[in-house]
């Protein structure tokens, strides 16, 4: 008669949630831990139990039967988090890709829908799996009925399986007496009253004895201990209520028929519902769609690569007709030793030293590479050299993406389905390459095929989009920049750090001794359940709010309470310190090569914006806020003979808001004065110039850069504190003063809501699908990526303009000064003491005169022995 999986939605993603990090993000910005979590699961689960009809109940967010028996039911629960409540919309739109049928209903729980479904489907013969993180759930085990709950245990999670044999051999009572025990003993997560004093033991051994609780009540005297009958016996119709209130519905009038969760793997492994995990960023999902012999999604390809030697390569290459060539390789331990190259459909793996290919070939054909920046130093490749990189080109077409790596680029512009890196490391290839394995000649095969097959494909895209000028002038040139950026890294002064860690540890050890004193006790302060424990109940503090895992103690919370005990300042600035010495000392020091040198990387293809990243380490994120943290930039030092000369764009976004919008109010505000904030304020308060306080100054700040990020009245009253309304009243004056940009904002937001993307001012495209979403919030959201990219995006194009333009005068006066670092709005040169005055006047320059636009651009220059100094 088949099988049947039941699937508790709510509580499968909340184990999702909470067991994977909150930093799962797609490219889009939504959190996406709980719906890994969940089709991780599921697909498992899938797999294991090989259903012919597939269910997935949620709860609905309204009053079910039980609240209005019990208005305080499920009362003490926690509201939802936001990133939790943005992924519940999105797994209900894959399980629709994925032809699965998913069941709410108001008024009842997921619960009573899975009771109701399982319950039809076993009297029909139909064998039934329950899956859910939810033991109330054991009370619907029967012989035919599978009851399987997710277990995460030692980092691995299992899954135990119950029948109503195994509810007996676990508990002592069977799954309908398992009910009765809930009535006694209660749930304080459901907040399920059940009798004072009865624990789950007590309940246990009641209900083993009398199997019901009217059983039990007419054997009341009998019933020990004595606590637990007097408390039975004065609460009678508690524990049958509230036995009631566990009881899971069985009859619930529900609208789909068993008939309509009929589930065929080829919807659930469908070209949608793949487009639809790599959209949401889900790739670890993707090796389930490569079942053998089955063509998922795309052509398959299949490469033949055949050896050559160095020298009769170079010969066919240059006997071709291709016009493009494409490289596949991967560096060990700092050397290149070979690679694959592709000449038309031809794949050939050559060994040895290739670093002069490029010479050695003919100028007019092009090399294309997955990913150029990493490749430059191990050929000495130039911009002028007649290169192309289609990792770069297929950020610029698709920015929403996480990874751009030869596999995604074959899937979005060649139609073909490729085996990633990942998997083929996975099998055979070490991290140690050789080129005798059969994976690892697959896997660079496939990089130098899509290197040179998607060349054309992109840029025809790229021009389509009215996007090549953007690659070809910006983004091309840029990959030389940050190579020679990396390669040449930032001085850092080991000893300093050092010393610097042995002052925070002594601080950390003073502030530890204060809180330890103040809580009267010794705890693991970075243990989140024992500082609820001090905070929320020993200290009696009030806003701690108790959950299944303990109080919540984060920033917002503890920020919060500041005023409330003398142990909450102390307990932020023990995390602040802590975080300066793992992240920034300890961090930083790990990262420092022998040439006492942090090469960072900075990422052209992360963010949607455009904006560059950097990593291992992060140098855009080094402190500013406290005073102390400021301090690690006098560990960032120039090279012997040199000091910093830094500049930092003024008020850039600013400038460009005013600049796109043509607002003259505004327009005119930045020529009549440097000081924006104390002209906005003089405006928009009415008042004169010369009677702007400091603190009109600084609201009047928040309100100018709050508009650039489409600031809401709640927020800037957050920010400011301050009432909504006054809040409402800065933003309402604010766009009364300065018209143009509050027309500009208004119409990016339908422009985008028309065209589904937002451009900047040089052509970059960002896509905005949050505007076409169901859930409000993402909606919302989506309208202040509209106001904000196009303004960003602009400045993020502006500094990498200017970069290109000093890293190509520097070199074009062949001086010895170097840019080695940007931090988002600001470049930092290491200059040559005799070249001081030369690099001063040439970043100046060029950064102010990097794009011509209504608002001139204003470069702030500082200089230093330090990066502290220099700021």
């Amino acid at each position: 008669m088949g099988k049947l999986l039941l699937i508790d939605g709510n509580s499968i993603m909340n184990r999702g949630y909470y067991a994977l990090p909150k930093t799962l993000t797609s490219s889009k910005g939504l959190h996406t831990n709980a719906l890994l979590g969940f089709l991780n699961i599921f697909f498992r689960v899938y797999s294991e139990e090989k259903p012919d009809n597939i269910i997935v109940a949620f709860d609905v967010h309204e009053p079910t039967f039980r609240h209005k028996l019990y208005k305080e039911y499920k009362g003490t629960r926690h509201s939802m988090d936001e990133e939790l409540r943005e992924q519940f919309p999105v797994i209900k739109e894959i399980l629709s890709a994925m032809n699965i049928l998913y069941v709410e209903k108001g008024g009842y729980e997921a619960d009573d829908i899975i009771g109701t479904y399982s319950r039809q489907a076993d009297s029909e013969g139909m064998d039934v799996t329950i899956l859910s993180g939810d033991r109330d759930l054991l009370q619907l085990a029967t012989d035919r009925v599978l009851v399987r709950i997710p277990k995460t245990k030692a980092g691995k999670t299992t899954v135990e399986d119950y029948y109503a044999s195994d509810v007996v051999e676990e508990y002592g009572v069977t799954p309908i007496e398992f009910i009765e025990m809930k009535g006694l003993m209660g749930d304080t997560s459901d907040n399920i009253p059940g009798v004072r004093g009865i624990g789950p033991k007590t309940a246990s051994n009641i209900i083993k004895k009398y199997h019901t609780i009217e059983n039990a009540l007419a054997n009341i005297d009998d019933i020990k201990p004595d606590k637990a009958r007097q408390n039975l016996d004065a609460e009678r119709e508690m524990a049958i209520f509230s036995r009631d209130l566990a009881t899971i519905k069985l009859d619930c009038e529900l609208d789909d028929s068993l008939e309509a969760s009929k589930a065929a793997r080829e919807d659930i492994f469908s070209s949608k519902v793949y487009d639809m995990f790599m959209d949401y960023g889900l790739r670890s999902l993707l090796k389930r769609f490569e079942a053998p012999g089955e063509d998922i999604h795309n052509e398959r390809l299949e490469l033949s690569p055949v050896d050559k030697t160095y020298n009769e390569l170079i010969d066919i290459i240059n006997a071709s007709d291709v016009d493009t060539i494409g490289i596949g390789i991967k560096p060990s331990y700092g050397n290149i030793y070979g690679a694959a190259i592709a000449v038309g459909e031809d794949i050939y793996i050559v060994r040895g030293d290739i670093s002069d290919l490029r010479r050695d070939i003919k100028s007019e054909i092009c090399i294309s590479f997955i990913s150029l920046k990493e490749y430059i130093p191990y050929f000495s490749l130039d911009e002028e050299d007649n290169l192309f990189d289609a990792s770069v080109a297929a950020y610029l077409i698709s920015p929403l993406d996480s990874n751009y790596d030869y596999s995604f680029i074959a899937s979005r512009f060649l139609s073909l389905e490729l085996e990633d890196e990942k998997m083929l490391m996975g099998r055979d290839v070490p991290n140690m390459f050789s080129f005798d394995l059969p994976n690892y000649r697959k896997l660079i095969a496939y990089m130098a095929y899509t290197a040179a097959a998607s060349k054309n494909n992109l840029i025809s895209r790229l021009s389509s989009m009215d996007m090549l000028s953007l690659y070809q002038d910006i983004e091309y040139p840029l990959i030389f920049v940050l190579s020679d950026m990396e390669g040449y890294g930032v001085r850092v002064k080991k000893d300093f750090l050092e010393s610097y860690g042995e002052e925070l540890d002594r601080n950390v050890d003073d502030i530890r001794s204060r809180i330890y004193e103040l809580a009267g006790e010794q705890f693991n302060i970075n243990s989140t359940k024992q500082l609820g424990v001090i905070l929320f109940e020993k200290l009696g503090l009030k806003s701690g709010k108790k959950t299944k895992s303990g109080y919540s103690t984060s920033v917002d919370v503890l920020s919060k309470l500041r005023d409330e005990h003398e142990i909450i300042p102390l307990i932020l600035e023990y995390r602040s310190l802590t975080k300066l010495r793992s992240t920034y000392v300890d961090g930083l020091i790990d990262t420092i090569r022998n040439d006492g040198r942090i090469h960072s990387r900075f990422n052209q293809t992360v963010t949607a914006t455009g904006r560059l990243s950097s990593t291992d380490p992060n140098l855009q994120n080094i402190p500013t806020r406290t005073s102390l943290g400021r301090e690690i930039r006098r560990a960032f030092v120039p090279a012997d003979g040199y000091t910093f000369v830094d500049a930092d764009y003024s008020q850039i976004e600013l400038r460009v808001m005013a600049s796109i919008s043509d607002d003259q109010s505004l327009i005119q505000a930045f020529k009549s004065s440097k000081d924006i904030h104390s002209i906005t304020a003089s405006q928009v308060f009415g008042v004169p110039l010369e009677e702007v306080t400091p603190d009109l100054r600084r609201r009047a700040k928040a309100v100018n850069f709050g508009i650039i990020y489409g600031i809401s009245s709640f927020g800037l009253g957050e920010d400011l504190g301050i009432s909504r309304s006054e809040a409402k009243e800065y933003i309402d004056k604010y766009f009364e003063t300065y018209s143009s940009v509050k027309e500009y904002l208004d119409e990016s937001v339908r422009l985008a809501k028309e065209k589904g993307f937002v451009k900047t001012y040089f052509g970059r495209i960002r896509p905005i699908p949050e505007l076409g979403s169901s859930n409000y919030m993402q909606r919302q959201f989506g309208e202040r990526i509209a106001m904000n990219s196009p303004i960003q995006g602009t400045a993020a194009d502006i500094i990498k303009i200017a970069m290109i333009k000093v890293y190509r005068e520097l070199r074009a006066r062949n001086m010895k000064s170097r840019l080695i670092l940007q931090i988002h709005d600001e470049l930092l040169i290491e200059t040559s003491l005799d070249e001081k005055d030369e690099v001063m006047e040439l970043l100046r320059s060029n950064m102010e005169e990097a794009v011509n636009m209504e608002v001139p651009l204003y470069a702030e220059l500082a200089t230093g022995d330090t990066l502290y100094d220099a700021k």
